[in-house]
């Protein structure tokens, strides 16, 4: 435990168990019940402090975000000066959701408990559930109950897919999944109400506060009939959409995994939708900058190359991150070459603008260096926004679909007065010798002995295959931990190296889930995050601690959209 910690601890007012750094921006609130993770939650959602972005709350914590170091620590302060034992009223709806009890572990719940079947039908009917909070997935909120009668574990083995529906219990608490994902939970039942509709205008059909009552219905037989509507009429082929659309960019070849990016959404981690947005968020802010747009338009992400665009019309490219060959090759036909090219092929730089222009078509290679490419358009790329962002979230199914070969891009106007750049240097890591990635102390770092945070330190770790854009995982010496037990789920920041109990960690990244269940050793520091995401797998990681607050440079500011 560091001293500030440790200060944070002994200096812990009435109804506040302690307050701990979860990284330099943002910290975990420590408290003595759900009533006062309710009133901090209330209170901070109420009145907002400056360069607060999000508040997460769980059973016994509440994850509190910033803008800045500077910003946390002002919030700190203020979270030592709020009375949380007081009662806070809150906004609350009434919500009732008709469900079919034929869930699959419907009788082992009826074991569990002694009810019987008919018992817990009427238990989990007969009582109202208020909404603690949320996370795990956009919609999902954790009900609590009035009483513990159908209080069960979590299966030993979890589902690697639960249907989207499904009303489950698990621990103290009732859920519903908004959509198919993995889970532990016990499956009693299944519900046809929309969890998470961005088609509203409060998604989340439960939000925090919120009460809730279950009415047992029978399992009815629905008719639908087809009708071929606009969106069901076939799609175009993709030469046929090129052919139809004017204006933006095509895209012939996606390569590995290309997607929509900008700076993301933070602000709605309270709802169970994280930040998303670019991993190498350095990398997108360049190449907008390069091509005179905001900092935060929206551009493509790709990993690993691949990618190949065909102008429709003239455009202003820049390609940052990853160091990539670019090909500009003029169109087949000759006649319809433009005059204005001198030559057929050109190899543009990267981090630097460059024109393509109508019938053009831009080709990203293998990376020599890096993981992740950039592309930035004049203009920026149009769409249409969810939670006012638009980028891809591929842990949450946020956001537009991965591109795909005949994808249509629109782009905006640029903005009056805007003027293009000049060329940037890009910073890489060099992946001939272990990459260092700064760490400050996770909050739950006292899951470890000393003598395992530094094993920790000290061994160097490689970049396993199955990373991706929602964590780093990571291969070496198992670190262990020093207690038993499971810790309960609570709120996690993007650079969270998280230890599951097998021992190899996973560093968070831009499409972390906003809640987990596994300590946290050490968080990255926010300046090193870019760096994390151009690592390919078989690079070795090494984390050293950093001074803090001292050594930490000052980063860009993240803002909110809520």
């Amino acid at each position: 435990m560091t001293p500030q910690q440790q200060a944070s601890e002994a200096a812990a007012p009435a109804g506040l168990n302690g307050i701990r750094a979860a990284g330099d921006r943002a910290i975990l609130v420590e408290l003595p019940s759900l009533q006062a993770v309710l009133s901090l939650q209330t209170q901070l959602t109420a009145h907002p402090q400056p360069g607060q972005i999000d508040v997460i709350a769980a059973a016994g914590t509440v994850l509190i975000t910033a803008d800045s170091p500077q910003a946390i620590q002002a919030l700190a302060a203020h979270v030592r000066g709020l009375d949380l034992e007081a009662p806070v009223e809150t906004d609350s709806t009434l919500v009732s959701i008709d469900v079919v009890y034929d869930g699959e572990d419907l009788d082992e719940v009826a074991a569990l408990t002694g009810l019987g079947r008919e018992g817990v039908v009427a238990a989990h009917t007969g009582q109202l559930w208020t909404a603690a909070f949320a996370g795990f997935a956009p919609g999902f909120a954790y009900l609590t109950g009035e009483d513990s009668s159908l209080e069960v574990p979590r299966r030993r083995s979890p589902r690697t897919a639960v249907p989207a529906g499904a009303v489950a219990l698990g621990g103290a608490y009732s859920a519903v999944y908004p959509r198919q994902s993995p889970g532990g939970w016990q499956l009693i039942g299944r519900t046809d109400a929309a969890m998470w509709d961005l088609g509203r205008e409060n998604p989340a059909l439960i939000r925090p506060g919120d009460t809730v009552r279950f009415h047992a219905v029978r399992a009815k037989a629905t008719v639908t009939q087809q009708l071929v509507t606009q969106q069901q009429k076939p799609k175009p082929s993709d030469a046929e959409a090129e052919e139809q659309a004017t204006e933006g960019l095509a895209v012939r070849k996606p390569g590995l995994q290309s997607t929509i990016q900008d700076l993301g959404r933070p602000g709605y981690a309270a709802l169970g939708v994280s930040s998303a947005g670019a991993m190498d968020r350095g990398a997108l802010r360049r190449a907008n900058r390069l091509v005179g747009n905001p900092e935060d338009a929206a551009g493509i992400e790709l990993l690993f190359g691949g990618l190949e665009l065909v102008a429709l019309s003239d455009q202003v490219i820049a390609v940052t991150g990853a160091a990539v060959p670019l090909t500009v090759t003029r169109p087949d036909d000759e006649q319809a070459a433009d005059e204005r090219r001198p030559r057929a092929t050109l190899h543009p730089a990267c981090d630097a603008p460059f024109a393509l222009l109508a019938g053009e078509r831009l080709t990203v290679g293998t990376p020599t260096a890096g993981l992740r490419s950039y592309v930035g358009v004049r203009g920026g790329l149009g769409g249409s926004e969810a939670l006012g962002s638009r980028s891809t979230d591929t842990m949450s199914g946020i956001g537009p679909e991965p591109l795909q070969a005949g994808t249509i891009l629109t782009v905006r106007p640029p903005k009056p007065g805007s003027v293009v750049g000049h060329p940037e240097i890009s910073p890489l890591p060099d992946v001939s010798q272990a990459i260092v990635l700064r760490v400050v102390p996770g909050p739950r770092q006292d899951w470890f002995s000393a003598e395992m945070l530094q094993a920790f330190l000290a061994q160097e770790w490689t970049v396993t295959p199955q990373s991706n854009r929602i964590g780093l995982r990571l291969n070496g010496q198992a670190l262990t931990r020093s207690r038993d037990g499971e810790l309960a789920s609570e709120g996690t920041v993007r650079g969270a190296v998280q230890v599951p109990p097998e021992g190899q960690p996973v560093l968070f990244l831009s499409d972390h889930p906003v809640t987990g269940g596994y300590p946290v050793i050490a968080v990255v520091v926010h300046a090193d995050l870019d760096k994390a995401a151009q690592l390919p797998p078989g690079t070795t990681v090494r984390f050293a601690a950093a001074a803090f607050p001292a050594e930490l440079p000052e980063t860009p500011k993240e803002t909110s959209h809520a």
